[in-house]
């Protein structure tokens, strides 16, 4: 293949739909033609720090994460070329010891509140996309999946909401918006929307 993939960066608060929109189109595509690379497996490593520590650590920042390594392994699947992703472990708080080999694929949907925060990300995205979606529905599925899926109790939630999570979308995420080619408002309820993207991906697709 000549043409290096197509890459969508998919941005937005914590619990806009992000997710439900990147799942929506990578089931839309025939098999195997699709792949998944989440901003939040490039946490930094914070083995160093105790496990108390560890909790008290900004994840909402910039400085948290990796984007640097994370736009290396863009510009190497862009290159079709394979990666050794790492994984986050979000009720450790630090990265698995385990690497994940990913294999390049025609599209490649990147998804994280902070990718289009990043110049260096942003360079690597073919179509840049923000969901928008009111802040009280954002917060009550931040709620859920952290109860649910994290291990998390609600008062850890509710102070990390206040502490870094409101603050640093102020700061960074809601700024973003300004870069996306497109900006979805209620993330995977807007169907039309969807229906819009995934034609536009499939499009691309058949041009190969």
């Amino acid at each position: 293949m000549n043409a290096p993939p197509l890459v969508l960066g998919i941005a937005g608060g914590s619990g806009s739909g992000k997710s439900t929109i990147a799942r929506a189109i990578l089931k839309a595509l025939p098999p195997g033609s699709g792949l998944l690379v989440e901003q939040d497996h490039y946490y930094r490593s914070q083995t160093h720090l105790p496990f108390e520590e560890r909790e008290r650590v900004n994840y909402d920042h910039p400085d948290a994460l990796e984007m640097d390594l994370l736009a290396r392994h863009l510009e190497a699947l862009r290159a079709w070329t394979h990666i050794d992703r790492p994984t986050y472990d979000f009720s450790r708080h630090d990265r698995a010891p385990e690497l994940t080999r990913v294999e390049p694929v025609p599209v490649i949907v990147v998804e994280g509140i902070l990718v289009l925060a990043d110049e260096r990300l942003r360079a690597h995205f073919d179509v840049k996309l923000f969901v928008d979606t009111d802040a009280d529905i954002r917060l009550m599925r931040r709620i859920r999946r952290d109860l649910e899926h994290r291990g998390r109790t609600f008062a850890q939630v509710r102070k990390q909401y206040y502490e870094t999570v409101r603050p640093m979308h102020m700061a960074f995420v809601e700024p973003s918006k300004r870069f996306a080619d497109i900006i979805v408002p209620e993330g995977g309820e807007n169907r039309v929307a969807l229906e819009l993207l995934v034609s536009h991906v499939r499009a691309r697709l058949a041009r190969g």
